[in-house]
């Protein structure tokens, strides 16, 4: 499987829909769009990672890269992820959280909370 990345927006929040396998091969993709969005201004980033199917260390290490990046900033960044974690099959809320990095992000488990200035994350 490959890895596809969508651009949106979604008010002041820049959208990136991820789907696919995040590795050593296409994890510089979802790099170079998150880099793409800051230098474009954009301050508020959420990455919508309920369609990746597998995220190894190279894809983890992407998101605490742009976690840094967007910090470094002074922007934010939000995670979609689905709100079971493990027991709905997200592989990375699996690995983020087998490596103890889960509670880095803020992870929400749609477009809505995401973007909702008022919305809670989920809990670690």
């Amino acid at each position: 499987m490959t890895l596809k990345v969508t651009e949106g927006e979604r008010g002041d929040w820049a959208v990136l829909r991820v789907s696919g396998e995040m590795d050593l091969v296409t994890s510089p993709a979802v790099r170079q769009h998150v880099h793409d969005a800051v230098a474009e201004g954009r301050r508020s980033l959420v990455l919508d990672l309920e369609e990746v199917r597998f995220c190894d260390s190279s894809g983890v290490g992407v998101l605490i890269a742009a976690r840094r990046l967007m910090r470094s900033c002074q922007g934010r960044l939000r995670l979609i992820l689905p709100a079971q974690g493990a027991v709905d099959g997200s592989h990375v809320n699996r690995v983020l959280g087998a490596l103890g990095v889960r509670r880095l992000f803020e992870v929400f488990p749609d477009l809505d909370s995401a973007t909702d200035e008022r919305a809670n994350p989920l809990s670690a």
